[in-house]
């Protein structure tokens, strides 16, 4: 199996989409209930699905980037706001955190080697 997409709920659809295209995504889908997006790199999708309750999600969108903090600069300097820059945390990932405008919690990080193969990992277990 792989994964194929995650798709986050939002309230304004328009803000939402604004905020992925300043952080870079390139957009393939877009209606007025729906939005879809690639990554700059890989083949990884998400999608944006516009909802009319306020968002109450738990779930956190972790994008990966070699290069952590140049991306974190550039994107202060575009006007995205981070509640955490980025910082080396205890499970060897480098991290920054911000919110995209549903409240939706976003990391962007860098891990590396860490990311499937940490000093703690699982033989299989299938």
């Amino acid at each position: 199996m792989n994964l194929n997409q995650i798709t986050l709920p939002v309230n304004d659809m328009q803000a939402a989409v604004d905020f992925y295209l300043k952080l870079g995504m390139t957009q393939i889908v877009d209606t007025p209930h729906y939005a879809r997006f690639s990554c700059p790199e890989g083949d990884s999708t998400f999608s944006l699905s516009l909802q009319a309750e306020p968002v109450q999600s738990s779930a956190v969108i972790y994008f990966e980037s070699e290069q952590l903090d140049q991306q974190v600069s550039e994107l202060t300097k575009r006007g995205i706001a981070f509640d955490q820059i980025p910082q080396d945390m205890p499970y060897l990932w480098r991290e920054a955190v911000l919110h995209d405008p549903s409240g939706n919690k976003i990391k962007l990080f860098y891990a590396g080697e860490n990311r499937h193969n940490p000093p703690w990992r699982v033989t299989n277990r299938r």
